[in-house]
């Protein structure tokens, strides 16, 4: 759906985008991460003709064919005297729509859980209702691609599971979402695919399973109940199978750390040690990393 290559913006001599790739599969919803300031913003407003772009090339679709775009930015700006039925009359107006107009204004309201609440003038909406109208609103003309900026920062816990709900249920009707958030377990939840940027470039780029085993610790840890002579040589004596790259051992903890690329084989292989030796572990686990463990190395350069 969206092919982005060596993007460039700068603002004067600061420099915000500088060689950007970005792929974004046809009916995804694509987590958009990077610290503020990254560029992240700009992609998106150049990505939605907001604002030109210096350099690169941008293909949506397969190329040559007109593709509709919804825009949510961070801040929707609503007219607080109209309500909501009035306001997405307004939008209908504006993009020429060219389908029933009330029959579209309920089906939207109903997605977005607005109905009631459309009654409303939207001067007195919260934050989550002019979520959902913004959501609305951007979706109203059947959008082949939305791109989301924070949806659902500011909102409770509540508004967050109401507005990722809905994002997940227009994904599920072929619409390919790019979602710009900080609120990584937002992504985790329902996103196939990541992008992180770092100095206005991908730092990485991938599935979010592919990204999480090319960046995580990808270790076993392990305690003992008796650490004795003969027990840590056998756990150490791990590093010459080909699955384990090394074997720690913390003496002041007991813990004994293997490092291995494929720790579910690995894992398979210290449970046939222990067994063989008559070694009982005290405790056995897989030592995993959250997607925002992972994101702070690759966007402070430690990954």
């Amino acid at each position: 759906m969206v092919t982005i290559r060596n993007l460039q913006k700068s603002y004067g001599i600061f420099q915000v985008l500088n060689g950007l790739d970005m792929d974004v599969a046809d009916g995804e919803i694509y987590g958009f991460l990077g610290k503020n300031g990254c560029g992240k913003t700009t992609t998106m407003n150049i990505l939605c003709n907001v604002i030109p772009k210096d350099g690169g090339d941008i293909l949506l679709g397969n190329g040559g064919e007109k593709v509709k775009i919804g825009y949510l930015p961070e801040t929707p700006s609503l007219f607080s005297y109209m309500n909501g039925y009035e306001y997405l009359r307004y939008i209908a107006a504006c993009c020429n729509y060219q389908g029933n107009v009330e029959s579209r204004v309920g089906e939207v309201l109903e997605t977005v859980g607005m109905v009631e609440g459309a009654k409303r003038r939207i001067k007195g909406y919260s934050r989550g209702m002019n979520q959902r109208l913004g959501i609305a609103a951007v979706m109203f003309d059947h959008p082949q691609l939305l791109v989301l900026d924070e949806p659902t920062s500011a909102l409770d816990p509540e508004g967050r599971a109401d507005v990722m709900n809905i994002i997940t249920r227009l994904s599920e009707t072929g619409c390919t979402i790019i979602l710009c958030t900080h609120i990584l377990s937002d992504v985790e939840k329902c996103a196939g695919s990541i992008g992180i940027m770092s100095g206005g470039r991908m730092a990485a780029q991938g599935k979010i399973s592919d990204i999480m085993n090319e960046y995580s610790r990808n270790e076993v840890e392990i305690k003992l109940y008796e650490n004795d002579e003969n027990s840590v040589n056998a756990l150490r004596s791990l590093e010459a199978l080909p699955v384990v790259d090394k074997v720690d051992y913390y003496d002041k903890t007991g813990i004994f750390v293997v490092r291995s690329t494929d720790t579910r084989t690995a894992s398979g292989e210290i449970t046939r040690l222990l067994a063989e030796k008559g070694i009982t572990p005290y405790y056995m686990k897989t030592v995993t990393e959250s997607l925002e463990q992972i994101y702070l190395k690759v966007v402070n350069g430690n990954a």
